[in-house]
């Protein structure tokens, strides 16, 4: 099991929203069992005191020097995407990831893991307001503009602004199970678990019309009934909708297609079922709408890299 130990990087002109989001995530006590204890590191790139983007000034803890401790290192977004980061930090970084800490860039904290080059050859994401400047400076990483988050393992990239929580909150998931996710999701107010592919900007994701408020609760429904077979038509129906209006704003109110929520919500249910349940393999397949534990068996390995036995044996370990 991977150590507790999270550093977070804080510099001179710090977003404060994007240094909260590990630390509460990451940082939060008290929130009950099934949650653990991390001992979090707040490690300026700079000495003495920082500002903030706030106009306010504040002071980090510890310096770089402690990343050495940490095995996640967790670069919370970065001041300007034009300007470089400072060399010490870029060679901590390098350090961290060489001696095996997991290293993760949120927003335009990706700018600072592919200024060190642990971004080379992988794909990443970040937000899609300086996705084409990316792309320009950093050929060499496979950049997907369009998603929330990438996992590439022990190198991760989110989009900006509550993409970092749906980033920070899946690296909570990934190391401690759905419980763990969801409680502290449940502290913070946010929905417990989005897909990483979900696109990054939805066109109209506050329901604006009847129509609207019929399809969330079409999802809602669905939801509840993942054992069950749901056609796009079925449930263009049930929304009282023509199949091409409800296909355009389902995409438009939730980013993905009927078939991958579906799916998505389906891997969801079969993780929380692993990791708290002693039900059969066979069992868990039928309740999340699989069929067949041979078809949970092989969405569940395209998904995670791993078989629901393995992960079922991790998290209970």
């Amino acid at each position: 099991m991977r150590s507790n130990t999270v550093a977070v990087i804080a510099f001179d002109g710090v977003s404060l929203f994007h240094l909260s989001v590990p630390c509460l995530v990451f940082g939060a006590d008290g929130i009950g069992a099934g949650v653990p204890r991390f001992k979090l590191l707040v490690c300026a790139a700079e000495r003495g005191a920082l500002r903030t983007s706030a106009g306010f000034t504040m002071r980090a803890p510890h310096g770089l020097s402690r990343i050495a401790q940490a095995a996640t290192v967790i670069v919370p977004s970065w001041r300007d995407a034009a300007e470089r980061p400072p060399q010490a930090l870029l060679d901590a970084l390098c350090a961290a990831h060489r001696r095996g800490a997991r290293i993760v860039g949120l927003c335009l904290g990706a700018f600072v893991l592919a200024e060190a080059g642990l971004l080379d050859g992988r794909p990443a994401t970040t937000h899609w307001h300086w996705a084409e400047q990316f792309a320009a400076r950093y050929p060499q990483v496979r950049l997907n503009r369009d998603v929330l988050y990438v996992d590439d393992g022990e190198v991760l990239t989110s989009a900006g602004t509550a993409a970092g929580i749906d980033c920070c909150l899946h690296l909570l998931r990934r190391d401690h199970g759905a419980e763990a996710a969801n409680a502290v999701a449940r502290r913070m107010v946010v929905p417990p678990h989005r897909q990483g592919s979900q696109a990054q900007y939805i066109e109209q994701p506050v329901p604006d019309s009847a129509q609207d408020d019929r399809l969330s609760g079409v999802l809602q429904w669905a939801g509840g009934r993942l054992d069950q077979p749901h056609s796009l038509d079925a449930l263009a129906q049930r929304a009282l909708m023509s199949r091409r209006t409800f296909t355009r704003r389902f995409r438009r109110l939730t980013g993905t297609t009927v078939g991958q929520w579906l799916l998505a919500q389906r891997l969801s249910l079969a993780q929380r079922l692993l990791e708290t349940t002693d039900q059969p393999i066979e069992r868990i397949a039928a309740a999340a709408g699989f069929g067949s534990a041979v078809s949970l068996r092989q969405h569940f390995g395209e998904a995670f890299k791993v078989s629901p036995s393995s992960h079922r044996r991790e998290f209970r370990h």
